[in-house]
């Protein structure tokens, strides 16, 4: 990699979905990137590209809001205070959705019968008939749209792409073509910012799709995990990734080295199967859009070999977040505490590798930060040990020797 321009490096942050975990995990990650790295600040990136939950994040970034922020606005249980947007408005069902469809089943009713196609045929048959009138949904997104509108219209903020100061694509896919659209870009920067949201995040069978100009459209992961591509086609200098959804890595016990958090002991890692039907779904579609991103970052290494691109994502031996019910709020501020604290030990963990790549953009780990475990988003229930502080740190240097090892070239070495 060449040396860039330090002055003004082209930098973008793309953030893929996952749900409220994946949201709640994106900003967490934030908060430590921000206080950890110097010569960068999130709310001014040339580019943000929001996937699905990511979406939300993103608008809040480039409409000015700090990471920091956006875990009082999002994760905090703060009801006094205006802005706060709760969590549990997702969780409303969709009775207009419900109502609409139910309309519908008398005249499939009438029509089935009719034909014959009711009472003669399997029950499956007649199942399939009346299917226009099941839900798209179950939760009503309509609230997502408003409560972003309204805290857009903020002082200083903007629910228009075309008044950002940076630029903001916010991926859907049109659910008749299974095509992805890019809000924010050209002809689709008319869209206004918080109604992107509410289409990027409408992830199929929660959430109904989002009908915008006559057309539906729903999560933008169907397509690709990330689309970086988007901000990667504009020639930016550094990549920066964030993905929340990783699958879990059970093969072996967990040691000390894998331990949560530097206060924390470690615990069993269960097999997959020991979760049920909802532990193996969840194992698969992880697996499945995992697996993808892998795919598409390693395009992305080789179709710009002038761009460097840094992924931030959960530990895949980490239990915490894969044991997490993915659409539940109850312990948003431990998860969002957990991200934090396992971002700021990736980035000592890998600190020798990330220091050059980072460095040739004028970004510099902030190690008095890093080395400072009485750092906590939301106050801690217990102080690590000296047992765990020290562990931490060895594990950090194994890590980092690592991460050194591998990169290195070993041409000319002899097998012992």
């Amino acid at each position: 990699m060449t040396r860039k321009n330090l002055n003004s490096p082209k930098i973008a942050l793309a953030l893929a979905g996952g749900g409220p975990l994946g949201a709640i995990y994106e900003i967490g990650a934030l908060c430590a990137l921000q206080e950890s790295l110097k010569g960068i600040n999130f709310n001014r990136l040339q580019h943000y590209v929001g996937v699905s939950a990511g979406g939300f994040i993103a608008a809040g970034l480039a409409n000015g809001i700090t990471p920091r922020q956006l875990f009082s606005l999002f994760i905090e249980d703060r009801k006094r205070q205006n802005e706060a947007f709760d969590p549990a408005l997702l969780l409303r069902p969709a009775f207009a959705e419900f109502f609409s469809r139910s309309l519908l089943l008398p005249g499939l009713l009438i029509a089935g019968t009719w034909q014959g196609t009711l009472g003669r045929k399997s029950f499956m048959r007649a199942l399939e008939y009346l299917s226009p009138s099941l839900p798209t949904g179950i939760f009503s997104n309509a609230q997502i749209d408003v409560e972003l509108a309204r805290l857009f219209s903020k002082p200083g903020r903007s629910n228009d792409f075309r008044q950002l100061k940076s630029r903001l694509t916010l991926v859907a896919t049109h659910l008749d073509s299974s095509t992805s659209v890019s809000f924010g870009r050209p002809g689709w920067d008319h869209i206004p910012i918080s109604k992107a949201v509410q289409a990027s995040a409408a992830l199929p069978g929660l959430f109904p799709p989002v009908k915008i100009d006559g057309q539906h459209y729903c999560d933008g992961a169907l397509i690709k995990t990330m689309h970086a591509s988007i901000a990667l086609d504009e020639g930016m200098d550094l990549m920066l990734c964030i993905n929340p959804l990783v699958p879990f890595d059970a093969s072996a016990p967990l040691t000390a080295a894998d331990a949560r958090t530097p206060w924390t002991a470690p615990e069993p890692i269960p097999h997959i199967t020991d979760g049920g039907l909802p532990a193996v779904l969840s194992q698969t579609f992880r697996s499945l859009i995992h697996s993808r991103m892998v795919l598409g970052l390693k395009s992305y290494e080789q179709t710009y070999p002038n761009t460097d691109i840094v992924l931030i994502e959960p530990n895949h031996r980490d239990p915490e977040l894969y044991l997490a019910n993915t659409f539940s709020y109850s312990q948003r501020r431990h998860l969002a505490e957990h991200a934090y604290q396992q971002t700021r030990q990736l980035l000592r963990s890998r600190q020798s590798g990330l220091s050059t790549k980072l460095g040739y953009h004028g970004i510099a780990l902030n190690h008095a930060v890093l080395d400072d475990n009485h750092r906590h988003l939301s106050p801690p229930k217990r102080e690590p040990t000296r047992v765990g502080q020290a562990l931490t740190k060895l594990n950090n240097i194994m890590d980092n020797l690592s991460q050194v090892v591998k990169s290195a070239p070993f041409e000319g070495l002899t097998a012992w």
